[in-house]
């Protein structure tokens, strides 16, 4: 058996069309303000493409470079600026930031209507009571992706691998929303493994390199891979042994193609988003 690949470039590449039909209609342009700190590659090339992934869509998006050693005070001087700034819909502060910046200071001080990354403690609150917010653009995504491979979400044995508050803790939130039964799982977890093989639908989102092995999962499972790790040969690989998966799992997102390209495109729809509440 050879899992069915659930590919992200085709329905990212949608997303963004209807996205970038729908701010051809505008009678305004949507801004989107987007901060670095430092000179981290990925971060640059990450920022890179989400500024001209804004741009094909209509979005006047513009990059904020600041040095590593800006403090901050300074940062969050900057993002009151944005806050206040009538052109800017939405905001993005890219991390990791530098040792001596709080990240959870720098995502309080962003306006919870402008927050297009959905990391903000009012629209993580809106998301764990079901109330209208902004959603993180990642688990979003996945959620998008199970919908367009046509997964049976209604009383699924779900589980989460991960328990960050950008991937993992809001990806359950959508999972149960959807009716889906989810575990979330993580590196205090006892026999990690089993815990794996239960799942009907896993969401892998640890950061590990090919940590998920292919006897980790059950036959026929979706199986999801959020990770993106870049190893000493230059290749990228996801949290999921792709390879051993492949012949166990009923359908697969790869690494890269799969669930990357949705981050970005979820990004515009919530920037679109915020536009429209804003000034609709």
């Amino acid at each position: 058996m050879s899992a069915r690949i659930i590919h992200g470039k085709a329905l990212a590449a949608s997303l963004r069309a209807r996205v970038a039909e729908r701010v051809a209609a505008l009678p305004f342009r949507p801004g989107l303000a987007v901060v670095l700190l430092g000179d981290e590659p990925a971060s640059i090339v990450y920022v890179r493409a989400k500024d001209r992934a804004a741009n094909q869509a209509g979005i006047a998006a513009h990059t904020i470079r600041l040095p590593a050693a800006t403090s901050e005070e300074a940062l969050l001087t900057q993002i009151a600026r944005l806050n206040a700034d009538p052109a800017v819909d939405g905001i993005l502060v890219q991390l990791p930031l530098p040792e001596h910046i709080r990240p959870q200071a720098v995502i309080e001080a962003v306006d919870p209507d402008k927050d297009v990354d959905g990391f903000h403690p009012l629209n993580i609150g809106r998301l764990a009571t079901g109330e209208p917010g902004f959603v993180p653009c990642t688990p979003l995504g996945v959620m998008k992706l199970l919908a367009e491979a046509r997964v049976a979400l209604s009383g699924a044995r779900a589980l989460v691998l991960g328990r960050s508050t950008i991937v993992g803790r809001p990806m359950a939130a959508l999972l149960l929303a959807a009716n889906a039964t989810v575990t979330i799982a993580h590196s205090r977890t006892r026999d990690l493994a089993t815990e794996c093989r239960r799942a009907e639908v896993l969401v892998a989102a640890v950061g590990r390199p090919e940590m998920v092995r292919g006897d980790w999962i059950a036959p026929g499972a979706t199986v999801i891979d959020v990770g993106v790790n870049r190893l000493a040969d230059g290749r990228l690989v996801g949290d999921v042994a792709f390879a051993e998966a492949l012949t166990v799992a009923g359908a697969i997102t790869p690494v890269p193609g799969g669930v990357g390209p949705m981050t970005i495109a979820c990004l515009l729809e919530n920037t679109l988003t915020a536009a429209l509440r804003r000034r609709c």
